[in-house]
């Protein structure tokens, strides 16, 4: 998917569509998730710093991310790409590998761009968006052809052309050479992949270590034998928050580490599994970083089990000086519980035979009034008598909304008290109108 996260944001906001939109952390210590092609112009590219990206385009809309409206529209695209193949080994959100000839939906290099050339349109009206393919023999000449192909774009590697395809691309273009990778290369006089190929497999494993050069090697030669792998076995399950300015309260730590697993649960629950590691990650006030973990008996989805782990894990680091990250994760993952972990809970609760997992659940809290209510910049909103919008920014007690939808003009801005009971948060729309729907 083409800049997938801004995109998506453009597509639901009239009003950003062509203009440079950044989407990321927006304190003093977040990163740009992704941005798009507008803001690329300027220098801005992910990872980057958002205080870095804030001076090279001042003048973008930034917003904070709304993963679930990703996750959704994910789930679209990898559903059409099941309906090529049986093998389809998703990367990440906005990218997968498919596996054409499984599916029998190509057979040679004219089937394989038809297929290529459906699946965009079949994107582009399923989602709104656009994405880029990119069609070859191996993985890894798969993902070269599709970066090559942004934005929106289609490229075939013919079967027989990868070696001149390849040989005077950048060091860098190959999987797996970052840049001190690039730079170490680039100082033996090696700055193309052509150039790897004549350099040999023993200077290269001089130059790098064994396994990195026999594996670059391999990849100059356009040789990849991996296959696509249907389903990629989830690990852990985790989640963390960097805060804008350090933690020093010890009853705010932990505050913040119980808040952080009951998230890290409804994910997990969410996925339908269980986990028997108990992972706490805490970065300090001088960058050092501590992880600790505690495996249990068995897998458990239970919150107050994985809160108190946590807990107990917490007592076991020291948080003189500020904590400026923690994270909470579950590992040894299962798609089972045990209910015998209901005894390691506070009060010993497996004594009492007719609490089951259900009595787990977290007790639901009060919503929160009009006044405690965050308004992050880009997330949705509904106002009583105005409707869908936007929030564009807020501070100083004032909120300032986009009445726009994706299917409507450019809309109007308004600004109103962040305790306005007429204002409250609301769910994404679809990027593409309902059949039957009116717009406006």
């Amino acid at each position: 998917m083409d800049a997938f996260f801004a995109s998506v944001e453009q597509a639901s906001k009239p009003s950003l569509r062509g203009k440079a939109v950044i989407v990321g952390g927006l304190g003093p210590r977040g990163v740009v998730a992704t941005c798009s092609y507008e803001a690329r112009v300027f220098g801005v590219h992910s990872a980057m710093p958002m205080g870095q990206a804030r001076r090279l385009a001042p003048h973008a809309a930034y917003l904070v991310p709304r993963f679930e409206l990703y996750r959704s529209i994910s789930e679209q695209v990898m559903r059409l790409l099941r309906e090529l193949s049986p093998l389809v080994e998703p990367l990440s959100l906005d990218e997968a590998f498919v596996d054409l000839e499984a599916g029998r939906a190509a057979w040679d290099a004219e089937s394989a761009r038809l297929a290529g050339t459906r699946l965009r349109a079949d994107i582009r009206a399923v989602t709104g968006l656009t994405g880029s393919v990119g069609l070859a023999a191996s993985k890894m000449l798969a993902k070269i052809a599709s970066e090559e192909a942004k934005p929106d774009g289609l490229v075939l590697i013919p079967p027989g052309t990868e070696r001149a395809m390849l040989e005077p691309m950048t060091v860098r273009t190959l999987p797996g050479v970052g840049p001190a990778t690039g730079d170490h290369l680039r100082r033996a006089g090696i700055t193309t992949v052509g150039e790897i190929a004549e350099a040999g497999e023993d200077e290269l494993v001089r130059l790098l270590g064994k396994a990195h050069g026999h594996a670059l090697y391999a990849m100059a030669l356009a040789r990849d034998e991996r296959p696509v792998v249907a389903e990629r076995e989830t690990k852990s399950v985790s989640v963390e928050d960097t805060y804008d300015v350090d933690i020093h309260d010890r009853v705010r730590v932990g505050v913040e580490v119980g808040r952080l697993a009951d998230r890290c649960v409804r994910r997990l629950r969410a996925s339908g599994l269980s986990g028997r590691t108990i992972v706490l990650k805490v970065r300090r006030y001088d960058f050092s970083t501590l992880t600790r973990s505690e495996t249990l008996r068995g897998p458990t989805d239970d919150p107050a089990v994985v809160a108190e782990a946590a807990a107990r894990l917490l007592d076991s680091v020291d948080t003189t000086g500020g904590v400026r990250l923690l994270g909470v994760g579950v590992s040894g993952l299962a798609d089972y519980t045990q209910e015998d972990l209901f005894a390691q809970a506070a009060g010993d609760r497996a004594e009492e035979p007719d609490q089951g997992p259900e009595t787990a659940e977290p007790v639901a809290e009060p919503a929160p009034s009009p006044a405690e209510r965050r308004w992050p910049a880009g997330h949705d909103v509904r106002h009583a008598r105005l409707g869908h919008g936007w929030v564009q920014g807020s501070g100083l007690g004032r909120v300032t909304v986009r009445f726009e939808t994706p299917y409507s003009g450019v809309g109007r801005v308004r600004t109103f008290p962040v305790d306005d009971p007429e204002l409250s948060p609301a769910e994404p729309l679809p990027l593409v109108e309902p059949v039957g729907r009116p717009g406006g």
